[in-house]
């Protein structure tokens, strides 16, 4: 079964950065293996269903598995911009120190803060009176690729 927008599918999946790096994948061997099970210890590594089309994955990935069949295996190579975006030096903003809160923490460089529309943000730097946040994704400016099996198809 050929794989369209709409249809339902399963995969496993394993997700590396340009240089090789994993930074997420549904199986538990690898995410042992790369120590993804040490920073997500409460994460089950399972095969995960979505739907094509469906704005689940990123744009880039979702496109290369239309056309793919069930039991198909593919490695998809994805630009930053169809990925995680391209990162921008306008989403680096800066605060004041005493406008900057974080739960249970210590405002430092490299300290993870929660945005007001809830996704994370990296403090950049750290001063008396200024703190920078850049507000891209992690990922942002990266190629990834995936490793992808596709364990069932279901049409829409």
């Amino acid at each position: 079964m050929t794989i369209s927008t709409g249809d339902s599918v399963t995969i496993e999946y394993t997700a590396r950065t340009g240089d090789g790096t994993v930074f997420d994948t549904s199986r538990q061997s690898i995410a042992t293996k790369t120590g993804l099970t040490e920073t997500q210890p409460d994460r089950e590594y399972e095969a995960f269903t979505f739907e094509v089309g469906g704005g689940m994955v990123i744009e880039g990935l979702d496109e290369a598995l239309i056309g793919l069949e069930e039991g198909a295996r593919s490695t998809v190579t994805v630009s930053p911009k169809r990925a995680y975006g391209e990162w921008k030096q306008s989403r680096v903003r800066e605060y004041d120190a005493d406008n900057v809160e974080i739960a249970g923490g210590t405002i430092e460089k490299g300290s993870r803060v929660k945005s007001d529309d809830g996704t994370v943000a990296k403090i950049t730097h750290a001063g008396p009176d200024t703190v920078r946040v850049d507000h891209n994704n992690p990922l942002a400016g990266n190629t990834v690729q995936f490793e992808v099996e596709i364990v069932s198809v279901t049409t829409a």
